[in-house]
């Protein structure tokens, strides 16, 4: 008998399907991870972080080599992600960051339009 079995964690067995949905969300996420692991996070970075994890997103939800359950989970993060993007519009703090920044100034909120 083998350990699993007797530790009765056979029934916890992931199916081939399920693994395929975890690489699938592995490689989802991947992207995010180096993104913001690479270097500390800044209030001027938020933003531009966020256009990118948009853009990803939006990717990933068009690619039809995903299984539905990954495109599911990629839109509700999107909305999520979209929600507090929005919140951003109300503060005052990022605007100001943003335009105070060497590299972005006003050019952002040119691009943006």
């Amino acid at each position: 008998m083998t350990p699993v079995k007797i530790l009765g964690l056979h029934k916890f067995k992931l199916t081939d399907e399920e693994w395929e949905i975890a690489g699938q969300l592995r490689d989802v996420l991947k992207d995010a991870t180096l993104f913001f692991s690479h270097s500390t996070p800044s209030l001027t970075t938020v933003i531009p972080a966020m256009d990118l994890i948009d853009d990803k997103l939006t990717s990933y939800s068009q690619d039809h080599k995903y299984l539905p359950a990954i495109c599911a989970a990629v839109c509700l993060a999107k909305k999520t992600l979209n929600r507090y993007y929005e919140l951003t519009d109300t503060s005052e703090v990022y605007r100001i960051a943003m335009v105070l920044h060497p590299h972005h100034k006003l050019s952002y909120f040119k691009n943006a339009g």
